[in-house]
Order: C-alpha cells, then sequence, then structure tokens
C-alpha cells in the first residue's frame, strides 16, 4: 500500500482509500443483513418440516401466520416443549409480554458461508459466476504468498553489494542480474530456488485437511500488530528527526489502477464474515460496530502509509513495505533485531496462511465442478484437484515477482466481484425472498442502513463502472 500510495500521489490516495473504505463497508452490511435472512429461511423451512403433519402442504410463513395466526402460536409453543434449552436461547427472544415468547427469524445463530447464500439465493448462473469469481481471487491470493514469501528471503539473504553513494534508484535495476550466492546463481535464480522450497515445504499440505488452527492465526495476529506499529513509530521518528526522504506528488492518474487494486484488497473481508460475525453473542449493535472496525482499519492504513510515503524517497519505496527497513547504507535503526525481524515478517505470516487458503480454494473447486449424485474417484479428490489449486499459483510466482502487479490485478477485477458485485446481487436477492416468505411488513433488526434500493444500483454501477475504468487504464498506460 506505501508504494501504491507514493505511485499514485498522496491526495488522489487519500481520497480513493476513503471512498473504497465506505464502499466496502457498506457491502459489509449487505453481508450482515443476507446473513440474516439465510438464517430465517433455514429456520423456517426447519419450521414447515415441523409442523407439515398439522398444516397440511406447506405455505410461506406470510401466508401462515395470515391463514391461522392462533393456531401457529400453538404449534411454536408445541416446538418450545421438545426443543433443548440451547435450541431455545437462540431462537427466542422476550417481547413486552412477559409470559409470551415469540421466534425472532432473523437472529444470526448459524454460520452461513457465502457459497450457501448463493446456492440460496442466486440462480444456477449466478452460482457459478460467484465461485468463478472467488476462485480467481484464491488463485491470486496463492500467486501474491507464493511471491512474496520467497522474495523477501531472497532480499534478506543476498543482498545486492554496492557502495552506498550510487543512487538507489540505478541500484535496484542491478539487482536481477547482480551476483548472489557466487557468480553462479543470480538474485533472479535466488528467487527460483526459494520459491521451488517453499512449495516443496508448504505445497503438499494442500492434499490433507489443516484443522485447530486457532492459536497459530492468534500468533500470526499478534506478530501483525507488533510489525506494523514499529514500522510506524520508526518512520515517524524519522521523520520528526527531519530526516525524512519523501516529497509524494499530489496525483497520478495512470498509477490509479494499482491503488485500486490494493485498497480493494487491503478492505476483504467480505467473504470471511460469516465466521467472523455469527460467533458475536450480542449482536445488538452490530452495525456500529462494523463502522468502528472500518474507522480503525482507515487510520491505520492511512498513518502506515503517510508515514512511508513521507520518509522513504517515493521511487524507492519497495512493493514489500517491510525490506524499506532493512537499507544497509541508510538504516531507520541501529537494531539489527529488529531489521531482521520485520524483513522475515511476511515469511512467518504468509506461510502459515498459504496452506489454510490452498485447502480453502481446493474445496471451492470441488464444489465448482461438482454435479448432483456424482462421487469423486480417487485420483481425481485426492490427487488431481490438489495439483489443480497449487500448480497454477506457483507458475504465475515462477514467471514474476512483481507484487504490485499480482495485487493490483487480483483486487481490481476478483476483488472487486466479491467485495462490491456479490453482496449487491446478494442482499437484492435476499430481500426479494424475504417479502415472498414472511411478508411485505416483516422486519429484520439486521437489515443494513443502507436498505433504501438505490444503494444497491449505486455498488452495481460503482463496481462495474471502476471494473471498465482499470481496464482500459491499463490498455492505455501499455499502449
Amino acid at each position: 500500500m506505501p508504494k501504491a500510495f507514493g505511485a499514485a500521489g498522496w491526495l488522489i490516495s487519500l481520497v480513493l482509500i476513503i471512498l473504497l473504505g465506505f464502499f466496502s463497508f457498506m457491502t459489509t452490511t449487505f453481508v450482515v443483513e443476507t446473513m440474516s435472512v439465510a438464517n430465517a429461511r433455514l429456520r423456517w423451512k426447519t419450521r414447515e418440516k415441523q409442523n407439515e403433519r398439522v398444516h397440511g402442504p406447506p405455505y410461506s410463513y406470510y401466508e401462515r401466520m395470515k391463514k391461522d395466526d392462533a393456531h401457529t402460536e400453538d404449534v411454536i409453543e408445541d416446538e418450545e416443549e421438545n426443543q433443548s434449552e440451547e435450541e431455545r436461547r437462540a431462537l427466542l427472544a422476550p417481547v413486552n409480554d412477559p409470559k409470551r415468547r415469540r421466534v425472532d427469524l432473523y437472529d444470526i445463530t448459524e454460520r452461513v458461508e457465502m457459497g450457501q447464500m448463493a446456492s440460496m439465493f442466486f440462480n444456477k448462473i449466478g452460482w457459478y459466476l460467484f465461485y468463478l469469481c472467488i476462485v480467481i481471487y484464491l488463485y491470486g491470493d496463492l500467486a501474491i504468498y507464493a511471491a512474496a514469501v520467497p522474495k523477501s528471503l531472497r532480499d534478506i539473504t543476498c543482498p545486492v553489494n554496492i557502495t552506498c553513494n550510487i543512487k538507489p534508484s540505478k541500484q535496484i535495476n542491478l539487482t536481477n542480474s547482480s551476483p548472489c550466492w557466487g557468480t553462479a546463481v543470480n538474485r533472479q535464480n535466488a528467487y527460483r530456488v526459494y520459491l521451488g522450497a517453499f512449495s516443496l515445504l508448504l505445497g503438499p499440505f494442500v492434499f490433507f485437511n489443516v484443522q485447530k488452527t486457532k492459536y497459530l492465526q492468534l500468533l500470526t495476529s499478534l506478530m501483525r500488530w507488533v510489525a506494523f506499529t514499529i514500522m510506524i513509530i520508526l518512520a515517524m521518528t524519522r521523520i520528526t528527526h527531519g530526516k525524512g526522504e519523501g516529497h509524494p506528488k499530489m496525483e497520478s492518474i495512470t498509477s490509479v489502477p494499482n491503488l485500486f487494486g490494493v485498497c480493494v484488497y487491503s478492505f476483504m473481508c467480505q467473504h470471511s464474515l460469516p465466521s467472523l460475525v455469527t460467533p458475536i453473542k450480542n449482536k445488538r449493535h452490530l452495525s456500529l460496530l462494523v463502522f468502528f472496525d472500518f474507522l480503525v482499519i482507515l487510520v491505520f492504513y492511512l498513518v502506515l502509509s503517510f508515514t512511508g510515503i513521507f520518509c522513504f524517497n517515493n521511487k524507492d519505496i519497495k512493493d514489500i513495505y517491510t525490506l524499506n527497513f532493512m537499507d544497509k547504507c541508510d538504516p531507520i535503526t541501529s537494531a539489527k533485531e529488529i531489521s531482521y525481524f520485520l524483513g522475515l515478517f511476511p515469511v512467518f505470516t504468509l506461510s502459515t496462511n498459504f496452506p489454510i487458503i490452498a485447502i480453502t480454494l481446493r474445496n471451492n473447486l470441488k464444489t465448482l465442478f461438482h454435479r448432483d449424485g456424482y462421487t469423486y474417484p480417487w485420483i481425481i479428490d485426492r490427487i488431481f484437484f490438489p495439483l489443480l489449486t497449487i500448480v497454477p499459483p506457483i507458475a504465475v510466482a515462477f514467471g514474476t515477482d512483481d507484487l504490485e502487479f499480482l495485487v493490483g490485478v487480483t483486487g481490481s477485477y476478483a476483488g472487486a466481484g466479491i467485495q462490491y458485485l456479490v453482496p449487491a446481487f446478494l442482499v437484492y436477492s435476499a430481500r426479494k425472498e424475504q417479502r415472498i416468505l414472511f411478508g411485505p411488513g416483516s422486519i429484520n433488526k439486521h437489515t443494513s442502513p443502507f436498505r433504501h434500493t438505490f444503494w444497491v444500483y449505486f455498488v452495481w454501477i460503482w463496481g462495474t463502472l471502476s471494473i471498465i475504468f482499470v481496464t482500459v487504464n491499463h490498455i492505455l498506460t501499455k499502449s
């Protein structure tokens, strides 16, 4: 992100990241609302099966309530007697009359993943497009991780032998062909050696399942907070001491596509919301909680990026930002331990996430190609799909180590689809089904603050125009 900020200019970067943060918050509330409708739909279907013996052929929930409201209350009371205490606490909410309870259909008590929501609310074409979009995004994710780890290791273990009076811009031009381990292996070959080792060490995990990663993820999160805080403090210290080398420009339109992709990628959380939101016990002020969450993230990104572009010469900011803190000619800190910790930070964090994302992609590929009533042969299930998961991103990483390009393309296309278009289509379809099943007067307590249909159309238009703009700009820039 600091590299993208430095290339696009501070003013455009500031405006765009605030705008994209707002749109990401909006679509996050769309996904939460869709989750609540999906829970209501699952709960209603369970009720229909239980009540079929009383009501005969199933009605919609709305029609049944109109048909015989009193009889429905008797049935609900009968269901309550058969429910466990845990189910009762999850499904029932008190109303003004303490002697009477009623079911709150929209409680988010069951984790409904985006793929399941797509199956509920999309037709067959929409379902295929959704899975195609998320598969492309996960492929891009793996390619980014596969390139970032070897690149960090390469730059740490075989830095270019330079004299410190040479301008950094000229030093960078020498890196790929400069010797690394003697004259036989240059830096580009060293990167490929590390990539091969990375593939052999982490690639086999895709053939298995990874479970119970809670403490590993907690450790990774802690390392992220520590690394980001250290980078911000070091950059601010250098700026306040008058040693900042950055003089960022205000705007550069040609660099906006990469900035757009990087920002979209950085705000990506929509596909993980079911796992994040469902365990929250008190969801009364969920929208407010999500808003403050996005606000903290936005401030953190702005502080990290702006300290970076004013601390370092913008032309020399590396796409892996942590590597800027390992400059031997002009070290930002005298503590080598801190420099190596920051340099190796992407290696630790991305390596732990790589197997998890690979397994997620493998499972999505199986779902995408699955046919009803068909079971995959052992060689297809255990060999073909894992290889289909791991080979393409590794091949891309062998072809390029340009992380800014990989992040920009992944975020601009598949990322924009998952972050903007998919949530807007989901909430539109969910609201339509909500009116059919539960009636026009049904109130969803998790309805998005952006409940007017105008916002859905606005996100559709924004997402579509953004993808078109990025594509045209890429074409014009290359030509």
